[in-house]
């Protein structure tokens, strides 16, 4: 956990200097602390930090990329290389920044097709990857409560999830009530069409997971899923339309700011927390990303928590009990005799009690930090796409254009569109389903 939080911190610490460089006042700190040798540039012409925050953004991705090659077939820390992902903070802090100062002396003509092409494309496969995972985290919380009600009769699970489901049901409809009632006015055609969008799609894909058909062949399907996938998708319509320009009197919220740059700052790092929280999460779950096959990541069996968790014996004895184990399994001609010798290195450990990672890694290490790379990406085009060169804020909002708004919108149809996916492919292809 430890570890998935570092490298969370460098991402949000990346961000925020990234946003920073948007600002005035940090391009004449750069360009004094070069002895104005570096002028901050887009296509020869005097620009608000673009090139800027396309460099350090690459910069960090170039380092997360580096660390993906050289950690692939990594599956437990008793591989050398584990240390690389575990270890090693100072020359990894002292690389990251070493490469963000090296990224300032490549020509600009290299980031404008970075950032315009390839830091785009990357920035729309991590929202594609963050959809599946939401959808994947949807059928797995309801599976999960429908296991623990079959299992143990418990009406407190059977609670939770009935009232989770009309939670999420009851938010979502309340978010689509105000958006009608304040971003919805005459001539907000687009706030319009977006809200009506998402309510139909919301009941269309409620009906459709409860539909008989879908209950036939997958019998967990239900309105759990939907309201997770609901609420979500609402948020991120509301999210769309609240952020927004109020060019066309379209965004309340926007004139009813009292302290704006206040509001700027606290937005932006709320947007950058969000995004390093997020990534975090995408980047451990390997298994909803198909990583599962060939690597067995570590869970505990109820044998292993009993005696790992319960009892108060020395770790001394336990690694003797495993050695008598051990030899009595490689006299029956269960195991080969190679086991002794690794479990003899595994004895010789110091960390052996508090690593849990040794039978094998908890998350693809290289996955990891692909989503990290994507993430840097998704970073960089949020805050230069449509970036208002006229404005006279110190600070520049982040997320604050259509262009965001839409993708916001987009996102949350694709979402639905996953998610019916997920019910009706069992229907289509029940072959490759085992429900």
């Amino acid at each position: 956990m430890a570890t998935r939080i570092a490298y969370a911190v460098i991402l949000l610490l990346n961000s925020i200097l990234s946003w920073i460089m948007l600002t005035p006042w940090a391009l004449k700190k750069l360009q004094h602390l070069t002895l104005d040798y570096m002028t901050i540039t887009c296509d020869g012409k005097q620009c608000t930090g673009w090139v800027a925050v396309h460099r350090i953004n690459f910069a960090l991705g170039l380092f997360h990329a580096i660390l993906a090659v050289l950690l692939l077939g990594v599956r437990s820390s008793k591989d050398g290389r584990a240390a690389l992902q575990n270890g090693f903070w100072g020359p990894k802090i002292i690389i990251w920044l070493a490469f963000v100062v090296l990224t300032f002396f490549i020509p600009e003509s290299f980031f404008m097709f970075w950032g315009n092409y390839i830091a785009l494309a990357g920035a729309m496969l991590f929202l594609l990857l963050g959809l599946i995972l939401l959808v994947d985290l949807a059928h797995t919380w309801a599976e999960y409560c429908l296991e623990k009600i079959e299992s143990q009769d418990s009406k407190a699970w059977r609670g939770l999830l009935i009232g989770s489901t009309l939670g999420m049901y009851v938010a979502s409809f309340a978010m689509i009530i105000v958006m009608y009632i304040f971003f919805a006015h005459g001539g907000c055609s687009m706030n319009q069409a977006a809200i009506t969008v998402n309510f139909i799609v919301l009941l269309l894909v409620s009906f459709i997971s409860i539909h008989p058909t879908i209950q036939e062949f997958n019998p967990q399907a239900g309105l759990a899923q939907s309201a997770m996938v609901a609420i979500y998708c609402t948020y991120l319509t509301m999210s769309a339309v609240s952020m927004e320009p109020d060019d066309k009197n379209c965004n309340p919220l926007i004139r009813a700011r009292g302290t704006r740059t206040a509001s700027i700052v606290v937005g932006a790092i709320v947007t950058m927390l969000t995004i390093a929280y997020t990534t975090t999460r995408a980047a451990t779950q390997g298994i909803a990303l198909g990583s599962k096959g060939g690597h067995a990541y570590s869970q505990l069996d109820n044998e292993e928590l009993e005696h790992g968790l319960v009892t108060q014996q020395p770790s001394s004895s336990r690694r003797e009990m495993r050695a008598e184990a051990l030899r009595a399994a490689v006299e029956s001609g269960s195991l080969p005799a190679s086991a002794l010798d690794d479990d003899d290195d595994e004895s010789d450990d110091g960390r052996d009690s508090k690593d849990d990672e040794r039978g094998s890694t908890q998350y693809n290490y290289s996955l990891f930090h692909v989503i990290f790379l994507l993430a840097t990406m998704w970073v960089a085009t949020l805050l230069t796409q449509n970036i208002d060169a006229d404005a006279q804020d110190d600070f520049a909002p982040v997320g604050r254009t259509y262009w965001a708004s839409w993708v916001k919108i987009i996102s949350a149809w694709v979402c639905y569109g996953i998610y019916t996916w997920s019910l009706v492919a069992p229907v289509i292809l029940p072959d490759r389903f085992g429900y």
